[in-house]
């Protein structure tokens, strides 16, 4: 069985809140998922965007990436970080990646039975990447080139595969990749991958695509009050199962 720590839309920032967005409570909410997650025996553990909101100037971003970063990084030490808007928003994405530790931002990976996808689809319609402000959050694109490498990725995998995402690919509007569609076609084409978890929307949601489940997670951030957050266990059991165990806000499901 694997076990993978799930959470999403943190928008960690050292500011006041705005509407329902309760930056600095992120440490707070961060430090008690933790202590669930930690002793959880988890396989690895995967942020699904939004780790930090925007900043003015990039040492307070920062800042911000390195106060949150530090008790995320204690829950486990095997770690993925989804690419969300406010991540490179001000920041580059070689930033953003340098402070986390991470290469690239997409990539994929092997555990046990299993492959994985992280995406990125923080790039503008002309393929530009996200960084400094020169982004509007509802250009998200997956590019050529990363189509490329993704169909290419899943022709060369036999294993079942679940894929990690910010922006949505189940539907369309402000929320999904703008060439979504085009994404999902590779990913049913390939005949392998059972799921994809995604943030970026706030609020629980699922749609089954063509035989594919589609789970947006609760963000973390949402609302005042340790009672508020939202994260979640993956379970997958040796005969393919996914199990959902959501604590606080987040929803749990199970798929045979």
């Amino acid at each position: 069985m694997l076990r993978i720590g799930l959470m999403t839309d943190l928008h960690y920032a050292d500011k006041k809140p705005v509407g329902s967005r309760y930056y600095r409570e992120t440490l707070d909410k961060i430090a008690e998922a933790s202590g669930k997650l930690s002793g959880s025996s988890l396989d690895f553990l995967v942020e699904l965007g939004d780790f930090i909101d925007a900043a003015d100037a990039v040492d307070v971003e920062l800042s911000y990436l390195k106060t949150i970063a530090k008790p995320f990084a204690g829950i486990c030490h095997d770690r993925h970080y989804v690419l969300g808007n406010h991540c490179v928003d001000t920041l580059t994405k070689e930033e953003f990646l340098g402070a986390v530790e991470r290469e690239k931002s997409y990539y994929s990976f092997d555990r046990s039975d299993y492959h994985f996808v992280v995406l990125d689809s923080c790039f503008r319609k002309d393929g530009k990447p996200y960084g400094r402000k020169n982004s509007i959050w509802t250009d998200a694109n997956v590019p050529p080139e990363e189509l490329e490498w993704l169909a290419d990725d899943l022709q060369r995998n036999e294993k079942k595969t679940i894929v990690f995402a910010h922006q949505r690919l189940d539907n369309e509007g402000d929320h999904a990749v703008n060439n979504s569609p085009e994404v999902r076609k590779i990913l049913e084409d390939s005949g392998n991958v059972t799921a994809v978890f995604q943030g970026h929307s706030h609020a629980n949601d699922y749609h089954q695509v063509n035989g594919i489940h589609y789970c947006t997670l609760r963000a973390m951030v949402e609302e005042s009050g340790l009672e508020n957050s939202g994260f979640a266990i993956l379970e997958i059991d040796r005969q393919g199962g996914l199990k959902i165990e959501g604590f606080k806000k987040q929803v749990s499901y199970q798929w045979t």
